[in-house]
């Protein structure tokens, strides 16, 4: 078994899509590095943190795009999102069988500040554009600096999503929450209560994520090929949006607050809630059995 999270953004590229189909555009050779890093005198790198081109997967025509976590922990800067909104803007016209994302980022850069929100709003908008124009979007996510910030909210709003069990999606990451609330609300540093909360078995459980694997290549790219030959959703609408609404507030109805310290930890509580046998297992059961022993769950639907 080769790890997914171990590998570079390349690597997984190039065992995800079919061999050598790979094309490649605004390579490394042509230098778009980031005008920000440059005036702060910050190391850049010539493809700025992500690779994007042209592929195939089981013979279908897709679009793809890489973030390498190596790289400012996959942080959105202008040029990173702008070749991502480009990639996204492309298929609303060409379009492929599907766009695929594999998503590795903390976020927006801090040291381009504004220029990476506003790329990370044209990110969405373009997903949400290329998904009204049939184009379904799926985003794989396992790499080692998880997928959080505007990523964290760009992979929700795709047509599926694909998590391994040692993967991390949410809007803030632990350190953020742990800086704004303090170590007693978010120990950043326990690493059990931070794949508990925003792991990829949470993810599936909860219906964040569609497709749960192990870390493994080879995984990630039989998953993929299963959401290329799935239904596609449709775009969001408001009627989804609703939908979502109220999934989230029969959640919380099922697993009041008031519930939680009965049980000693809130995604034990919210588990149990969602009627999961045997909860406290869930953080040592091997992705297999987890699917196998799991009830019915309620995906969102990618609004």
């Amino acid at each position: 078994m080769s790890s997914y999270a171990e590998s570079s953004a390349r690597e997984r590229l190039a065992a995800l899509v079919d061999a050598g189909s790979f094309h490649e555009w605004i390579a490394p050779g042509e230098r778009a590095t980031s005008p920000h890093l440059a005036a702060l005198g910050v190391p850049a790198a010539f493809d700025d943190g992500i690779a994007i081109g042209r592929a195939t997967l089981g013979g279908q025509p897709v679009l793809v795009a890489t973030q390498e976590g190596a790289f400012m922990g996959g942080g959105v800067g202008e040029v990173h999102g702008a070749k991502l909104t480009g990639l996204l803007r492309r298929a609303q016209h060409e379009h492929p069988a599907a766009v695929l994302i594999l998503a590795e980022s903390g976020g927006v850069r801090l040291h381009e500040a504004n220029a990476g929100l506003i790329a990370v709003s044209e990110v969405m908008r373009a997903l949400l554009d290329a998904r009204n124009a049939g184009v379904p979007v799926i985003v794989l996510i396992g790499g080692a600096n998880g997928c959080f910030g505007g990523m964290g909210i760009v992979a929700r709003c795709a047509s599926h999503v694909v998590m391994s069990d040692v993967g991390r999606l949410a809007m803030s990451g632990p350190e953020v929450i742990e800086a704004s609330h303090g170590v007693d609300e978010y120990d950043a540093r326990d690493r059990a209560l931070v794949w508990r909360t925003s792991g990829g078995k949470h993810r599936w459980l909860t219906g964040d994520c569609d497709t749960l694997v192990d870390d493994d290549l080879a995984a990630f790219r039989h998953a993929a090929l299963d959401a290329l030959r799935a239904p596609a959703r449709g775009p969001v609408t408001l009627d989804t949006l609703e939908a979502e609404h109220a999934l989230l507030a029969a959640r919380l109805q099922a697993c009041p607050e008031d519930d939680w310290g009965q049980h000693g930890d809130e995604a034990i509580a919210l588990w149990r809630g969602l009627g999961v046998v045997h909860a406290e297992r869930v953080p040592d059961l091997e992705v297999a059995e987890l699917l196998a022993s799991a009830p019915p769950r309620q995906p969102h639907g990618g609004a």
